[in-house]
């Protein structure tokens, strides 16, 4: 018997979800050309958007960017995590993005961001959207994976290192 309600609901996800079954390999971007904190979100919402066949593009902006000018999602240790939820996306997905140059993103730690890795969800979807920020914080407080991440060469790099070490295998 199925049960209902927010637990009921979240259990298959906690011990299903993988970072790859929602980042493809061609939404990681390495070097992104953007100088600034809204110019990198709109990077990688448009990566996101081109290659998933989002059409909402600037309601994704939006909704990444006016979360962000409510608290800052840089986490620390030159990472940052934007996130939004918006009608225009028709599941949870993600883009990553590595600068060549730091730049200032406003991080609780107050040093500049190098990796951002954006994620975009449906307006219904919080549980898995909570999974995802979950899993991206496990994998990157292992100092190792972000050795790896920081040290990769290009996109398919990244993406190696996100599939090698993401939690749940």
């Amino acid at each position: 018997m199925r049960r209902s309600g927010i637990l009921g609901d979240l259990a298959p996800i906690a011990t299903t979800m993988r970072l790859t079954d929602i980042l493809q390999p061609d939404c990681v971007k390495v070097p992104l050309a953007a100088n600034g904190k809204q110019e990198a979100i709109y990077e990688l919402a448009d990566l996101l958007c081109a290659a998933r066949g989002i059409e909402a593009i600037d309601e994704l902006k939006q909704a990444v960017w006016e979360r962000e000018t409510t608290r800052t999602t840089g986490i620390g240790h030159g990472i940052a995590i934007p996130h939004g939820k918006t009608g225009g996306v028709s599941e949870l997905c993600m883009a990553v993005g590595k600068l060549v140059q730091p730049i200032e993103f406003g991080a609780i730690d107050g040093k500049p961001v190098q990796l951002i890795i954006l994620l975009a969800s449906p307006i219904d979807q919080t549980g898995p959207h909570i999974q995802a920020l979950a899993r991206i914080s496990q994998m990157l407080t292992q100092e190792p994976v972000r050795a790896g991440i920081m040290d990769a060469a290009d996109a398919a790099a990244v993406y190696a290192v996100i599939e090698t070490n993401q939690p749940g295998g």
